[in-house]
């Protein structure tokens, strides 16, 4: 089958020519300890960022401890709230371990105080630090399969839900921007063992490709992935050797 130019569509996105891309970036303990800094004008503003990237792991763990959708919305929202207070930050410290680690500790420990019990008729007076759609939050926590595994494990494997929906979303974003949307919505099956993906060759057919661009295509697209992956993973460790070790971790909490 000769080519067309829509063969070009399985080449690597723009954004890749030139200076490589960084692997290891400011992590958030990094941005953590901007925000223990009083003077940090934009400390506020990265954690905010980082409220909004966990508030669906957390929501369904304080879910999982029998608490109404309404107080975990509540609760999910004020546990934000004082973690974004400077004070809120005295504990977190880098060799505690992982990010997400941090979190759920101080969520449980939020979870435990008093106050949540003494403040529980005040539902909804919360000043909203993320934007939670609590349908949107419901349906996600329901259709999630029962199980008997211990909300910690859940915990995790919802965040490790969350980080590919979040590299998904970016790779998507690239091949968008690159004209190759197509391209992309007939690959991304093939990024894992997905029984509902086409051969090669019928995707090939469809968008005018030799077998052999595709598969080439398939490779890098595999490739983007492995590196928007770890570049996600590099945002919530102390250091580019516990990267490898974060994300078999979160991928083990799925099965053998």
């Amino acid at each position: 089958m000769s080519t067309s130019p829509a063969a070009d569509s399985s080449a690597p996105p723009p954004s890749s020519e030139g200076a490589p891309r960084p692997v290891f970036v400011t992590t958030h303990w990094s941005v953590v300890q901007s925000a223990q800094d009083k003077d940090s004008p934009r400390s506020t503003e990265a954690l905010e960022s980082l409220c909004r990237t966990y508030w669906f792991p957390l929501y369904a763990f304080v879910r999982r401890q029998g608490r109404s959708p309404h107080d975990a919305q509540d609760l999910t929202q004020e546990f934000f709230a004082r973690l974004l207070q400077k004070d809120g930050l005295k504990s977190a410290a880098r060799e505690k371990g992982k990010f997400r680690t941090f979190l759920l500790v101080v969520l449980k420990r939020f979870l435990a105080n008093e106050w949540d019990r003494q403040h529980a008729q005040k539902r909804g007076g919360f000043a909203p630090i993320v934007s939670i759609d609590q349908e949107l939050a419901e349906s996600r926590f329901t259709a999630e399969p029962a199980h008997q595994l211990q909300p910690d494990v859940l915990f995790d494997r919802q965040w490790a839900v969350t980080l590919i929906e979040r590299v998904m979303a970016r790779l998507q974003e690239e091949y968008l921007i690159s004209g190759r949307a197509k391209l992309f919505e007939y690959l991304r099956s093939c990024l894992a063992k997905d029984e509902s993906a086409l051969p090669y060759a019928e995707i090939a057919a469809r968008l005018n490709l030799t077998e052999a661009a595709v598969k080439m295509a398939v490779h890098r697209l595999r490739a983007r992935y492995r590196e928007i992956l770890q570049a996600e993973i590099a945002h919530t460790v102390s250091s580019p050797e516990e990267i490898e070790e974060e994300i078999r971790h979160l991928f083990s909490t799925f099965g053998p």
